[in-house]
Protein backbone atom coordinates (compact mmCIF):
# COMPACT_ATOMS: atom_id res chain seq x y z
CA UNK A 1 0.00 0.00 0.00
CA UNK A 2 2.87 2.41 0.76
CA UNK A 3 4.15 2.54 -2.83
CA UNK A 4 0.71 3.69 -4.00
CA UNK A 5 0.47 6.28 -1.22
CA UNK A 6 4.02 7.50 -1.94
CA UNK A 7 3.21 7.93 -5.63
CA UNK A 8 0.05 9.84 -4.69
CA UNK A 9 1.96 12.14 -2.35
CA UNK A 10 4.63 12.76 -4.97
CA UNK A 11 1.97 13.54 -7.58
CA UNK A 12 0.28 16.04 -5.25
CA UNK A 13 3.63 17.75 -4.51
CA UNK A 14 4.44 18.00 -8.23
CA UNK A 15 0.95 19.32 -9.01
CA UNK A 16 1.18 21.97 -6.28
CA UNK A 17 4.63 22.98 -7.53
CA UNK A 18 3.35 23.36 -11.09
CA UNK A 19 0.39 25.44 -9.89
CA UNK A 20 2.66 27.67 -7.81
CA UNK A 21 5.08 28.23 -10.71
CA UNK A 22 2.16 28.97 -13.05
CA UNK A 23 0.78 31.56 -10.60
CA UNK A 24 4.20 33.20 -10.21
CA UNK A 25 4.64 33.33 -14.00
CA UNK A 26 1.14 34.76 -14.46
CA UNK A 27 1.72 37.44 -11.78
CA UNK A 28 5.06 38.48 -13.27
CA UNK A 29 3.59 38.68 -16.73
CA UNK A 30 0.72 40.89 -15.53
CA UNK A 31 3.13 43.24 -13.72
CA UNK A 32 1.71 42.44 -10.30
CA UNK A 33 4.36 43.09 -7.62
CA UNK A 34 5.49 39.91 -5.92
CA UNK A 35 6.33 41.56 -2.61
CA UNK A 36 5.55 44.93 -1.15
CA UNK A 37 5.37 46.38 2.36
CA UNK A 38 1.87 45.07 3.02
CA UNK A 39 2.56 41.48 1.97
CA UNK A 40 5.82 41.48 3.94
CA UNK A 41 3.98 42.63 7.06
CA UNK A 42 1.18 40.08 6.55
CA UNK A 43 3.67 37.25 6.00
CA UNK A 44 5.64 38.20 9.12
CA UNK A 45 2.52 38.40 11.25
CA UNK A 46 1.21 35.07 9.97
CA UNK A 47 4.61 33.43 10.54
CA UNK A 48 4.73 34.69 14.13
CA UNK A 49 1.25 33.38 14.92
CA UNK A 50 1.98 30.06 13.16
CA UNK A 51 5.11 29.69 15.28
CA UNK A 52 3.08 30.19 18.45
CA UNK A 53 0.35 27.79 17.35
CA UNK A 54 2.87 25.12 16.34
CA UNK A 55 4.85 25.49 19.55
CA UNK A 56 1.75 25.14 21.71
CA UNK A 57 0.67 22.13 19.65
CA UNK A 58 4.03 20.42 20.23
CA UNK A 59 3.97 21.22 23.95
CA UNK A 60 0.43 19.85 24.29
CA UNK A 61 1.31 16.75 22.32
CA UNK A 62 4.41 16.08 24.45
CA UNK A 63 2.41 16.68 27.62
CA UNK A 64 -0.20 14.15 26.49
CA UNK A 65 2.52 11.61 25.66
CA UNK A 66 4.21 12.04 29.04
CA UNK A 67 0.93 11.78 30.97
CA UNK A 68 -0.16 8.79 28.89
CA UNK A 69 3.10 6.94 29.44
CA UNK A 70 3.55 7.69 33.14
CA UNK A 71 0.00 7.40 34.43
CA UNK A 72 -1.82 5.19 31.94
CA UNK A 73 0.97 2.93 30.71
CA UNK A 74 0.51 3.78 27.04
CA UNK A 75 3.29 2.63 24.71
CA UNK A 76 5.83 5.08 23.34
CA UNK A 77 4.97 6.66 20.00
CA UNK A 78 7.33 6.53 17.02
CA UNK A 79 8.85 9.89 16.07
CA UNK A 80 7.55 9.96 12.48
CA UNK A 81 3.85 10.65 12.96
CA UNK A 82 4.22 13.41 15.58
CA UNK A 83 6.77 15.16 13.37
CA UNK A 84 4.44 14.98 10.37
CA UNK A 85 1.57 16.30 12.50
CA UNK A 86 3.72 19.19 13.79
CA UNK A 87 4.84 20.13 10.28
CA UNK A 88 1.23 20.04 9.08
CA UNK A 89 0.09 22.25 11.97
CA UNK A 90 2.84 24.79 11.29
CA UNK A 91 2.25 24.92 7.54
CA UNK A 92 -1.54 24.81 7.54
CA UNK A 93 -1.79 27.45 10.27
CA UNK A 94 0.67 29.68 8.38
CA UNK A 95 -1.27 29.32 5.13
CA UNK A 96 -4.64 29.95 6.75
CA UNK A 97 -3.37 32.92 8.77
CA UNK A 98 -1.66 34.47 5.77
CA UNK A 99 -4.84 34.13 3.75
CA UNK A 100 -6.93 35.52 6.63
CA UNK A 101 -4.67 38.51 7.26
CA UNK A 102 -4.51 39.18 3.52
CA UNK A 103 -8.30 39.27 3.28
CA UNK A 104 -8.83 41.09 6.56
CA UNK A 105 -6.51 43.99 5.76
CA UNK A 106 -4.99 46.14 8.43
Amino acid sequence: MWPVVSIGIAAIIVLLGILLLWKIYKDRKSGFPMRDERTTKITGRAATYALYIGSYFILAFLFILIIGKEFYGLPEVEAGYPLIAAILVYNVSFGVLRWYFGRKGE
